[in-house]
């Protein structure tokens, strides 16, 4: 960590494909969130290599290698706290009221970044499969002094 700053990489909806590009804009980052649609282990045994992965399940996550995989996680890191589902249609808490810094998912393959009572809503888009004309994409979330700087980075 350089001067207390966490890079957190955040990455969705790869469907069994982990593009070299995204490997790459990953390679700077503490931590990886997968938002969920992972399809094949390979991608979270790639992803690995680069940080610790902190994944969760998708809608098209199936079969026995995706016991361990919860359905959502609570991410604790540079004095933030960050919520991961895949859908977030389906939150059914209140992120301001636990406290949380940033709602992460994935989903809609659609790059995202909203902010919405003070907690940051962050998508970032489909790495192998971007849909609506975006470019594959992934976010890379500096925390500094309990800031949040979401970055969208295009893998095209």
């Amino acid at each position: 960590m350089h001067n207390n700053s966490l890079i957190v990489g955040i990455i969705s909806d790869t469907h069994g494909v982990l593009p070299s590009s995204a490997s790459r804009a990953l390679s700077c980052a503490d931590l990886i969130i997968h938002a969920g649609d992972i399809d094949k282990p390979a991608v979270l045994d790639n992803l690995q290599k680069i940080a610790p992965v902190f994944p969760v399940k998708g809608n098209m996550d199936n079969g026995k290698w995706t016991v361990k995989i919860p359905d959502t996680a609570v991410i604790n890191k540079g004095g933030v706290l960050l919520y991961v589902l895949h859908d977030v249609s389906n939150l059914d808490l209140d992120p301001v009221a636990s406290g949380f810094s940033a709602v992460i998912s994935g989903h809609t393959h659609r790059p995202l970044i909203e902010e919405h009572g003070g907690v940051l809503f962050i998508n970032p888009g489909s790495a192998a499969q971007p849909r609506s004309n975006y470019p594959p994409s992934i976010v890379l979330l500096k925390i500094k002094d309990k800031n949040l700087e979401p970055l969208f980075v295009s893998l095209k």
